[in-house]
């Protein structure tokens, strides 16, 4: 067996922060999941709905390995990212970091690790790899899944290979910290207002917080919508309130990331931002709970109030991130 040294297999709530904890961590850099998240203007929002989907899908984050780039390219991290067609030198490249004594981040189609109790396919899940034998591959997850956790190198090998929305072409990842990097506060002004500006400007009506309203205008259709509503509308509630989707897990990280800010930065938009993202998070938590609810019941009136709320939240949001946009205007 192949194991890297002085692993912290920690796991997070989020994939991705997880994978990049991992990474960093071995480097001695051990920042909290929500800085993470932050710094790697990580909040988003999407929905999306297309023909060949059984089912629309609610984002609460930036796409899949995103959040990863924007992390590296603002602390000025190297990242090497590594992509193939082959499985073959997928795995090789693989092989290489952890043989020479590195965790490797690899993005994957969660539904055929072992370990994953809910199988639904997402393409752009994320893991940290710090060791394998000649059957299993050693990963670390989020905390729900298991922190530290076991797969077939079989099912490994499907997950990575895995094609579809979101999926990427065998990835695999490594991070490697500049002697002269810096501290995480100096970038949190650009960070926020980073994030604020792709929020309250998106390209099309299915982001930020046009895509919220949007959502608000939809999901009273989602009955009509599914041709399963006892089993889409409560899977919906369920990915957004414990995958995070598009439900508070994001809300609460974000939340959290500006208090961890307002220990270096004093400034009262940043206060108005952190205040309406609590109350938003707390939203979020009843958005997902009326929808479940319209799913076991059959009654639309559910999703009516669901829509009120998003359409509240819309307007929540925008009011936050219009406040957080103002924080490089200050003295």
């Amino acid at each position: 067996m192949t194991t890297v040294n002085g692993i912290d297999p920690r796991g997070m709530q989020h994939c991705e922060t997880t994978a990049l904890g991992v990474l960093l961590r071995h480097q001695g850099i051990d920042l909290s999941e929500a800085m993470l998240f932050g710094v790697g203007r990580g909040l988003s929002f999407v929905y999306w709905d297309s023909k060949g989907m059984g089912f629309p899908f609610l984002g609460g984050r930036v796409r899949p390995f995103e959040l990863t780039r924007n992390l590296a390219d603002l602390l000025g991290l190297d990242l090497d990212v590594r992509e193939t067609a082959s499985p073959r030198k997928g795995w090789a490249n693989v092989v290489e970091v952890i043989d020479g004594g590195r965790p490797v981040g690899l993005q994957l189609d969660s539904f055929h690790l072992d370990y994953f109790g809910s199988k639904v396919h997402f393409g752009g899940h994320v893991v940290a790899m710090y060791g394998y034998d000649d059957r299993l591959a050693h990963l670390v997850d989020t905390e729900q899944q298991g922190g530290a956790v076991s797969t077939g190198l079989g099912s490994l090998a499907e997950a990575r290979a895995a094609r579809g929305p979101m999926t990427a072409r065998h990835r695999s990842f490594t991070l490697t910290a500049p002697k002269d990097l810096p501290a995480p506060r100096e970038r949190i002004v650009p960070a926020i207002t980073g994030c604020a500006d792709a929020f309250l400007n998106p390209p099309i009506a299915n982001l930020g917080h046009r895509g919220i309203e949007k959502s608000g205008r939809l999901v009273p259709t989602w009955l009509r919508r599914s041709d399963d509503p006892r089993r889409d509308l409560p899977q919906a509630a369920l990915l957004m309130e414990k995958a995070g989707t598009g439900g508070a897990l994001f809300r609460n990280l974000y939340r959290d990331f500006l208090a961890e800010c307002a220990e270096f930065v004093d400034s009262d938009h940043l206060r108005t931002g952190h205040r309406l993202y609590a109350e938003a998070a707390v939203l979020w938590t009843e958005v997902a709970a009326l929808i479940a609810e319209a799913g076991e019941s059959g009654d639309e009136r559910f999703l009516v109030r669901a829509g009120a709320a998003l359409g509240e939240l819309s307007r929540i949001e925008r009011e936050a991130m219009e406040a957080l946009s103002r924080l490089e205007a200050e003295p």
